[in-house]
């Protein structure tokens, strides 16, 4: 048998066969539609926003931030910089003894202050107090933790005080 007259003979079947493969290529053709549609609406939805901007629009504008947040961050990075340069110089480190100046008066209202940088630098404030005389104020200039006058043991206590003081920021 050759294959024209094995078509003539079962050519129902053959009829039958085809058109069941195509009712199955339609439904799922109706149902690749369906789907296709459905998505559609996603996209829609998800392009645009509330006020009615699409996506492209609100990401490059989000991107616009980013950068001028940059520019924001290196400029305050910049001035940071300048900020710690300049908390170099300012007196960081405390030290403060009290005492009693003269033996027959007590309440400790003599002091002795030591303001320093972070590399030592500052000076020495000693105020003594006399009920007679009132009150005397010194001043002592202190370089890279020395002083070059002579200190009394009060002085000395509070200048070392602030030296160890590791209360300075960085």
């Amino acid at each position: 048998m050759d294959f024209i007259e094995l078509i003539s003979s079962n050519a129902v079947y053959f009829i039958l066969g085809i058109g069941a493969f195509v009712v199955l290529i339609l439904v799922y053709n109706i149902i690749l539609t369906v789907k296709l549609s459905k998505l559609n609406k996603k996209y829609k939805k998800f392009m645009t926003g509330a006020t009615g901007e699409n996506l492209e629009s609100q990401v490059l504008s989000r991107f616009a931030d980013i950068d001028n947040l940059k520019t924001e961050a290196a400029s305050m990075n910049k001035e940071l910089g300048k900020v710690k340069e300049n908390l170099l110089t300012t007196y960081q480190k405390i030290g403060v003894v009290k005492y009693d100046a003269f033996k027959e008066m007590g309440g400790k209202l003599s002091f002795v202050l030591a303001l320093l940088d972070k590399n030592n630098n500052g000076i020495l404030l000693n105020s003594v107090h006399s009920s007679r005389e009132g009150c005397y104020t010194y001043l002592k200039e202190i370089i890279k933790g020395e002083s070059f006058l002579e200190l009394s043991e009060d002085e000395r206590n509070a200048l070392d005080m602030a030296r160890n003081s590791n209360n300075y920021m960085e």
